[in-house]
């Protein structure tokens, strides 16, 4: 058997909360141009070229392996019988072969669980569209990955010329480990149990206490007491800075001023917020990275603001059609990255926040501006607890596998989220992405349209990702609470113009002015 890297908790919850109606992966829709001069065949090209990298990111390559029992979180292990032909496929795109018929067939494969036997990946590459354009559907489970890492594999992927780049062949395999027996497993998954809370401590120093060096019962259970040990004192020395972020939280949560913020960020029921079906829909469009960016200067805030207020606008437009608008501010659960510059490991580390996003205000200045006082109340209030997120993504307990999955089973089958009380209201997510030009098996990329996750009480996801000069949005939703999000989508384009002309002044404007 291959070396096995256990799953973090957060990683591992991934997998829990799958159920059939929510499946737990994320994705893409890339758009490709083929040069007019291409004679090759594309599907065989891009495969050939992903099998070459595959070294790169090992992540592709590894297949979950359950613990004994389905006592512990399960493990990363190297699938032996990896098979690409099992993960790349030559899709179908029916006539008019265009970009509005490949989001529909999107959202139905978006719907469809990943093989558990297999590494959690599938690329669908559909050739023969219009404009010589090629479409390539990606989805990864989120066990596997989030939006930093994913940029990550990102750049393994693509190329920064039409001429693949040279990658060095693999370096020479380890010799796979014999299995261990169920005894020394169940030990391992106990010992995890102590020290997966406390890796991510830090200790004052390093400590190193004797070791057995045998793999006997009685050697395995020494071991264990030290470990156990150790990770005491590691602990110890994480206490005081944990310490102080209940402190920090409990003076924001007592101070007056902040007690206003957490009551604007309960959420207000709204038709989004139910449980979905086994269905998703899609769709994807464009804006202007650089315009969005002015609008953000002259608002004097961030370009997230802006997606806020975007996606607010266009929320609001909805749900006043269905005649459906609360008069309270609808809420968006926002993920933020406590990845590392540089690091590019592939796993989660992502952190969350819920804002208001001001729907009940009908001017999109006037949106804006309290989107950007309410997001930035949001992160003050959350700021504190992101020193818990590397404990708490760590923590192991004996048995969580199977009573989560339970759980989770529970609370589809139920429909709670029918009538308990929205967490929020609707998903945002701002992935930033690549500025120059990227290639891919020697066609040009578009543009590449997030494909996220939709749960229970949550049916709506409106994720971005920057890439070059502009923001390519992805609506994902369930189908039977929105079954086509092309609708949304379509609003988004003039809920940007109405922003902009809220904040920038139009050319002609600024030239009178300044003569």
């Amino acid at each position: 058997m291959a070396d096995a890297k256990k799953l973090s908790s957060l990683d591992a919850s991934f997998l829990y909360l799958e159920t059939p109606e929510m499946p737990m992966h994320v994705g893409s829709m890339a758009i490709f141009r083929l040069p007019d001069d291409y004679k090759g065949d594309f599907f065989e090209d891009f495969k050939a070229m992903i099998a070459s990298r595959l070294h790169i990111a090992p992540i592709l390559k590894s297949r979950l392996e359950k613990a004994p029992l389905d006592i512990d979180h399960p493990s990363w292990v190297e699938d032996d019988q990896f098979d690409i032909d099992r993960h790349i496929f030559r899709g179908s795109l029916p006539a008019p072969h265009d970009r509005a018929t490949l989001e529909r067939l999107v959202g139905w494969i978006h719907a469809k669980l990943l093989n558990r036997a297999r590494p959690l990946w599938e690329f669908y590459v559909f050739e023969g569209m219009q404009n010589n354009e090629i479409g390539l559907y990606s989805k990864m489970h989120h066990a596997c990955i989030d939006g930093g890492a994913g940029a990550a594999l990102t750049s393994m992927i693509y190329d920064i010329s039409p001429i693949p780049r040279k990658v060095d062949p693999p370096t020479a395999r380890k010799v796979a480990q014999e299995p261990r027996d169920i005894a020394a497993n169940l030990i391992d998954s106990y010992q995890q149990l102590w020290t997966q809370p406390f890796d991510a401590a830090a200790a004052p120093r390093t400590i190193e206490l004797p070791r057995s060096g045998k793999s006997d019962l009685g050697s395995i259970l020494f071991d264990n007491a030290m470990f156990q040990i150790e990770n005491a004192i590691k602990f110890a020395s994480s206490v005081p800075a944990m310490l102080k972020s209940v402190s920090e939280v409990v003076t924001k949560v007592s101070d007056p001023k902040s007690r206003e913020s957490l009551a604007s960020m309960v959420s207000p029921p709204t038709i989004l917020n139910k449980a979905i079906s086994s269905e998703r829909s899609f769709a994807g469009t464009s804006v202007s990275l650089s315009r969005a960016k002015a609008v953000a200067k002259a608002a004097g805030g961030k370009l997230n603001d802006v997606v806020l207020a975007l996606a607010s606008g266009v929320v609001r437009r909805h749900l006043i059609s269905q005649g459906a608008l609360p008069n309270k501010s609808l809420t968006a659960a926002v993920p933020i990255s406590l990845r590392e510059e540089g690091n590019t490991e592939s796993n989660n580390q992502v952190f969350g926040m819920i804002c208001s996003i001001a729907t009940n205000i009908e001017d999109p200045k006037a949106r804006l501006e309290a989107i950007i006082a309410q997001s930035t109340k949001a992160k003050e209030m959350s700021h504190p607890l992101r020193a818990f997120m590397p404990q708490v993504s760590n923590v192991s307990m004996l048995g969580a596998p199977i009573l989560v999955q339970i759980l989770a089973l529970l609370y589809s089958r139920s429909d709670l989220s029918n009538v308990l009380p929205p967490a929020a209201n609707i998903t945002v997510s701002n992935v930033p992405g690549p500025r120059q030009t990227l290639y891919a098996a020697g066609a040009e990329l578009l543009h590449i349209f997030p494909v996220s996750i939709a749960t229970h009480g949550l049916a709506l996801n409106i994720t971005v990702q920057s890439y070059r000069d502009q923001l390519d949005f992805g609506f994902v939703a369930g189908a039977n609470i929105i079954p086509h999000v092309q609708v949304l989508c379509d609003m988004l384009p003039a809920e940007f113009e109405a922003l902009e002309a809220a904040f920038v002044p139009p050319p002609a404007e600024t030239k009178s002015a300044a003569e």
